[in-house]
């Protein structure tokens, strides 16, 4: 294992210097020292048997289409600041990476979806060149001043669980292979009943929409496998420790555990053993989620409040007229705004974060929430007239 210049770990490793080469059989792995998104941020250069460079590994420092938030690792050390790590990462892009060959392939950490950084494109590797030309921290004419407003402009609260996840990354953490030991476990409904009592566990249940609008355990929170699972479960749990049980679709269940553990989250306790069917065959009770189509919803939404749980930049590109912003990545500290007295929709873009978000909120005791099913998406095709009218340069 290997980091950058002025990480310090709690485990064995190698700590290389900037510009350190490492040899792998003929290939050559040189490190370069870009801090920013953290201090010791560092990109990989890798270079062929006749030394010339192929590709690098660019970490968090460099996206397609973005850069590292520089936000995150601030709070660890005293006196650092967002605004001086953006300084540190506009000086690394200048003089460590856009000098070298435009026919470099790019390889991020990450992509669409992240929250490590604004607007990360959804391809997966690009050229050198072609992010000089299209990414905006790349602009070769652009003022450190210019840099740091707007990568600063519109960042998000990073999500509760991400200080956890650093000292974790700085200290160490389970093996997948331990983590699947205790977790992987079948448990009977009785048993997964009781353990849910004692622990106080969040159950998440991660089958699909409507498999979970038509029949869930009371008091289970919705995030399917199919979307963004461990992102939402990270930003809306927080605490890496909070014990989790799952009702997993069969044989899903070590995906589940697998994708909890890439973000940290190593303390599952255990899964529904024979699922939802058992549960109800055990005599437990059932809860189910009130729903309305979008055909429904149009005939009605002008007499009921609507709640659009998107990120503000969708929101601001198009959204109902009268329509309340509280976005799923901000219920947690938005709560005080959703209504508490009278019935009221709620949308997303297509049906996944809005289930997520009156799951939450059921199990905190609101019963006054219809789910709009599919979304703005359906709500579109319904024929139902949208706002539109924000400059495209807002819309992420």
């Amino acid at each position: 294992i290997i980091f950058g210049p002025t990480a310090q770990c709690g485990f064995e490793c190698t700590i290389a210097f900037d510009n350190q080469e490492f040899k792998v059989g003929n290939y050559t792995i040189k490190a370069i020292h870009t801090p920013g998104h953290t201090l010791e941020s560092t990109c990989y250069l890798l270079s062929d048997e006749n030394g010339k460079p192929h590709g690098i590994i660019t970490g968090d420092t460099l996206f397609i289409g973005d850069v590292g938030r520089p936000d995150l690792a601030q709070a660890l050390v005293e006196d650092l600041t967002q605004d001086k790590l953006a300084g540190y990462l506009y000086h690394s892009l200048r003089k460590k990476i856009m000098p070298l060959n435009d026919d470099l392939i790019v390889y991020p950490n990450h992509g669409a979806g992240s929250a490590c950084g604004k607007n990360m494109s959804k391809e997966t590797t690009d050229t050198l060149g072609n992010q000089k030309k299209t990414n905006y921290a790349l602009r070769e004419n652009m003022t450190e001043e210019e840099f740091k407003a707007e990568l600063l402009n519109g960042l998000t609260v990073p999500p509760a669980y991400f200080p956890q996840n650093v000292m974790m990354n700085i200290n160490g953490y389970d093996s997948l292979e331990s983590v699947l030991m205790k977790a992987n476990i079948p448990l009977s409904p009785t048993d997964f009943k009781a353990i849910a009592n004692q622990t106080k566990a969040t159950i998440i249940d991660v089958r699909n929409e409507n498999e979970y609008i038509n029949q869930h355990i009371p008091g289970s929170i919705f995030i399917g496998l199919h979307g963004g699972f461990a992102p939402w479960v990270g930003a809306l749990l927080g605490d890496v420790k909070q014990p989790i049980l799952l009702v997993a679709p069969l044989g899903k269940e070590e995906e589940a555990i697998t994708r909890l553990s890439r973000v940290g989250f190593d303390n599952t306790l255990g899964y529904l053993k024979d699922g939802i069917n058992a549960w109800k065959e055990s005599g437990f009770e059932i809860d189910t989620i009130e729903t309305i189509t979008p055909e429904e919803f149009a005939k009605s939404y002008k007499n009921i409040p609507v709640v659009d749980v998107r990120k503000p930049s969708e929101f601001l590109a198009e959204h109902l007229e009268n329509a309340k912003n509280i976005p799923l990545d901000s219920l947690n500290e938005l709560l005080s705004e959703v209504p508490k007295n009278e019935k009221f929709y709620v949308h997303c873009a297509g049906g996944y974060r809005s289930l997520i978000w009156t799951s939450i909120l059921k199990a905190r005791g609101f019963h006054n929430i219809i789910n709009v099913e599919k979304g703005i998406i359906g709500i579109k095709n319904a024929g139902i007239p949208l706002t539109n009218f924000t400059c495209p340069s807002t819309i992420k």
